[in-house]
């Protein structure tokens, strides 16, 4: 599997370039995730996001689905869609740390 360096942390990725171990999760891997994903800066609504789905994942070892997503965080999809240009699932997971999701997310 592929390997990709930031800010002198090395990931190790599917071929879709999601973390492959959550455990690597960290700073530097939201900072590469945010200039890929073309996000200017990290907001607090960016991290309520990212906490949520860290959280969802945990408990249920699954992404959550888009509604459920934007009950637990009061945002409607569209605002989420504004704060992860590419979406819940492709942008918001992967910046998550969380594996590439499988269903409608």
């Amino acid at each position: 599997m592929p390997t990709l360096e930031h800010n002198g942390s090395s990931f190790e990725v599917d071929e879709d370039g999601f973390l492959l171990n959550a455990k690597e999760f960290n700073d530097n891997w939201v900072d590469y995730v945010k200039g890929v994903e073309g996000i200017s800066e990290m907001t607090d609504e960016h991290k309520k996001v990212i906490d949520a789905l860290q959280e969802y994942y945990k408990k249920n070892g699954i992404a959550p689905m888009v509604r459920i997503l934007s009950k637990t965080t009061g945002f409607p999809l569209k605002r989420i869609y504004e704060l992860f240009p590419s979406g819940p699932g492709k942008g918001a997971c992967k910046m998550a740390g969380l594996p590439k999701p499988t269903g409608c997310v």
